[in-house]
């Protein structure tokens, strides 16, 4: 069976208007910019207005993507959306996109990976026009994790931000394109992070109301450490399947939830941070939108050339990781 070259062809992001600094959230909560600063790398992040919903930033972003591809929404056959805030239990969030874009002819669904979402739908995109099911697919990862955010607990708080970021994939030239995907899930770490209430488990009720069951909750300390032994190894694994070296590496573009977790990364990839890209300072982590959004600003600065080889990685709930190799 004959497998076709698939690559990215267009990126978009959108941010809201509205931001969140440390100064903001010392009115908040018991906590301070540098203690901030120094712990996570986060300065600021974005949030969305109450009128907007994450299919309305991830729509924001999508127009962008598909600008950047030359193509029209009615040319998309596939929407891909890695979220875990999507409008509603269902629809999902892909048909509210789908309706929004005029996307008549695309199938749509959701996909829930957390952090680690967008990879997981490169992954599968990719497999989807490497046999030719599909021509394109627009792959998003966007987030409106302000609304599970606990503005009273200052462990999660300061971290997470809102945001959308959006690609097309396509078939490109024989050479480039995506080398080799790396993905993995550990349930047996799901209690380090989740959102308890509102599911089948624990349905929305006065008391899980009461005991704060619909936020964001995590464990950190065991979060970082599962974070610095996983992205650096998933990043390798994924160029030892595309036979390549992580001395030919480019542009690291990671899952932006903490400074430390990156550099831990660089350090084990021997890299520096010149071949980083970094923006978690201006967004915190924004899950599954997190590495769209620094891909896409990466390729706005002129960072990103034709020929470059890119890893792009990430972790999150689940517990989940991915890595993807691509050449640009």
């Amino acid at each position: 069976m004959q497998l076709y070259p698939v690559g990215i062809i267009g990126t978009g992001k959108y941010v809201p208007e509205r931001v969140i600094t440390n100064h903001d959230l010392e009115q908040m909560v018991d906590t301070n910019d540098e203690w901030i600063v120094t712990r996570t790398g986060i300065k600021e992040r974005r949030m969305a207005a109450p009128d907007q919903a994450t299919s309305d930033l991830a729509y924001h972003a999508s127009v962008k993507a598909l600008a950047a591809a030359g193509i029209t929404a009615e040319e998309l056959d596939l929407i891909i959306v890695a979220t875990i805030t999507p409008d509603m239990f269902f629809p999902s969030t892909a048909c509210l996109l789908q309706d929004k874009l005029g996307a008549k002819k695309a199938a749509a669904f959701d996909l829930s990976a957390a952090c680690s979402g967008f990879i997981y739908g490169l992954s599968t995109a990719s497999s989807m026009i490497a046999t030719g099911m599909y021509k394109h697919v627009l792959v998003v990862g966007a987030e409106c994790l302000s609304r599970i955010t606990d503005y009273t607990d200052r462990n999660t708080c300061i971290l997470f931000g809102d945001g959308a970021g959006a690609v097309v994939l396509g078939q490109v030239p024989e050479g480039r394109g995506f080398k080799a995907f790396e993905l993995g899930a550990d349930g047996s770490g799901g209690e380090l992070l989740n959102v308890r209430g509102g599911g089948s488990r624990m349905p929305s009720s006065e008391q899980s109301l009461a005991d704060r069951s619909h936020f964001i909750y995590m464990a950190g300390s065991e979060v970082f450490k599962f974070a610095v032994r996983i992205m650096g190894g998933a990043a390798e694994e994924a160029l030892r399947k595309a036979d390549m070296d992580k001395s030919e590496i480019d542009l690291l573009v990671p899952h932006q939830a903490n400074i430390r977790i990156i550099q831990s990364a660089l350090n084990r990839l021997n890299l520096s941070e010149e071949k980083c890209m970094i923006n978690l300072d201006r967004y915190g982590n924004v899950s599954a939108g997190s590495i769209p959004i620094a891909l896409a600003e990466a390729v706005e600065q002129g960072r990103v050339k034709e020929g470059d080889r890119l890893v792009l990685v990430g972790f999150g709930g689940g517990l989940t990781w991915g890595a993807a190799v691509v050449v640009w």
